[in-house]
């Protein structure tokens, strides 16, 4: 799995763009000591912050600060790692990155250079070596990213949880429950003339119930996990002049979105990302959708279809005061039918009735009711669209999934069913019972990093910060 890259050593500002109180430049690779040395005038001892000059080329001060040096395997990436820590000006911080890599260039006592081959990290490339050296496994590595990209505290919390090893912990439980299994089935086929069922004395039916049991546990957690760090896409659609802006407003608090009483306001989209129980979700306001001659409102009402094939879920915002319009309830139809053209069977529409504080109606219509003014109703219609996402409230102990992990666990599960069918035809199909079981090992693998590719690795650490 390891690239030459992973030999050469890496440094990079390992904190965000800008000015800052602090800010720190972070080395990882072999052999520091003398770039130690060049950089702080001194030797360093590991593990204790030092305060010092950050020396330039001819021996003068870039800054003051503290200097952390950790000896491998001691260290977060599992290298030799120095952490400059210096006022957080942007230009410090560039004159520390230039330093290290020319102090790296200058020949050493040796002759040679201190660090040959030093360079600026690339995306991700520390939590990288943290996985490639047994430091963290990859769901770990990717929670990094997830707890630095959080925007909810649950989000957060699922997060750290998962980088402290609450998920990785799951996933090697039921890996070691397979692994046994396994051990089982190999067994009697490596000792068919043995007079022994090892599988019925071992309890391999009951063995493989438990396993599908804990795996559909760990599935809905992970379900729930993948909620808070995706969120779901829902879009605001409907006739002109029915609320769906004063609704994307009345969710986000705040006037994101002009509204008037005139038709076709909207002409694109409108996105804001609000929070219901710490889940994100990403609401869509688009164009009215009906018939125009005007071509800047025809590209709106263009996008606003496009966004509706591709959102999670659909409001369908109708008008309490056209009740009983025979034109509009017409157009709603039309709507309709053209909504379940565009969307499939499993995306959800959510037929909302909207301005309920001016509805004269005797007998209103079934479905939810609002008033995007007042905000008479939204409590249920957030409530609602956590039921549609399928958000459990008052979850407890969720852990940060991402959709790679929630398909690699419905993989293992398709695995197992398989292996419970073969397991029913006891000899005559072990071969692919042991089969399918390797099989499911292989997918759970896939989630900490035990069976992955260098491609998955790259893609997966490319979407880092820098510095990480």
């Amino acid at each position: 799995m390891s690239l030459p890259r992973h030999s050469d050593p890496i440094v990079a500002i390992a904190t965000a763009p800008g000015r800052g109180a602090v800010g720190m430049v972070r080395v990882s690779g072999r052999g520091l000591q003398e770039l130690v040395l060049a950089l702080c005038g001194r030797a360093l001892k590991p593990r204790e912050a030092t305060y010092t000059p950050f020396l330039d080329a001819t021996g003068q001060a870039i800054d003051h600060g503290l200097a952390l040096y950790f000896v491998a395997p001691n260290s977060f990436t599992g290298e030799e790692v120095l952490e400059l820590q210096a006022h957080g000006g942007p230009v410090v911080l560039q004159l520390l990155l230039t330093r290290c890599l020319q102090a790296g260039a200058e020949p050493g006592p040796g002759g040679s250079a201190r660090l040959a081959h030093l360079r600026v990290a690339l995306p991700g490339e520390f939590s990288e070596r943290a996985f490639l050296n047994d430091k963290i496994d990859l769901a770990q590595a990717e929670a990094i990213a997830d707890l630095i990209d959080a925007s909810t505290e649950a989000a957060a919390r699922s997060a750290s949880r998962s980088l402290a090893g609450a998920f990785s912990q799951e996933i090697h439980q039921l890996r070691d429950a397979l692994i046994h299994l396994r051990m089982l089935v190999e067994a009697t086929l490596d000792f068919p003339e043995e007079d022994i069922d090892f599988l019925r004395q071992a309890d391999a039916q009951g063995q493989l119930d438990r396993l599908e049991t804990n795996l559909a546990t760990v599935m809905a957690r992970a379900q729930q996990g993948a909620l808070l760090r995706e969120g779901i896409t829902v879009v605001i659609a409907g006739q002109p002049n029915a609320g769906k802006s004063s609704l994307l407003n009345a969710l986000a608090g705040a006037e994101l979105a002009i509204v008037t009483a005139i038709p076709g306001t909207t002409r694109d989209k409108v996105q804001q990302t609000i929070q219901i129980e710490g889940v994100p979700v990403h609401v869509i306001d688009t164009a009215g959708l009906r018939e125009s001659e005007d071509e800047v409102e025809k590209i709106g009402i263009e996008h606003a279809w496009d966004a509706i094939a591709q959102a999670d879920a659909v409001l369908f915002l109708h008008d309490l005061t056209r009740i009983g319009q025979v034109a509009y309830q017409n157009d709603d139809a039309t709507i309709a039918h053209t909504i379940a053209q565009k969307i499939t069977s499993r995306v959800p529409v959510i037929g909302v009735w909207n301005k309920l504080d001016a509805a004269t109606a005797a007998v209103l219509p079934d479905g939810l009711q609002l008033s995007a003014r007042t905000g008479a109703g939204l409590d249920a219609l957030r409530q609602k669209l956590l039921q549609v996402a399928g958000w459990q409230s008052g979850s407890e102990g969720v852990f940060m999934a991402r959709e790679r992990h929630v398909r690699a666990l419905q993989q293992t599960r398709d695995h197992l069913k398989q292996a419970q069918s073969h397991l029913t035809s006891q000899a005559q199909a072990l071969d692919l019972l042991a089969e399918e079981l390797r099989l499911a090992q292989a997918a759970l693998g896939e989630i900490t990093g035990e069976f992955t590719s260098d491609d998955l690795l790259g893609v997966i650490f490319s979407s880092f910060c820098i510095g990480k």
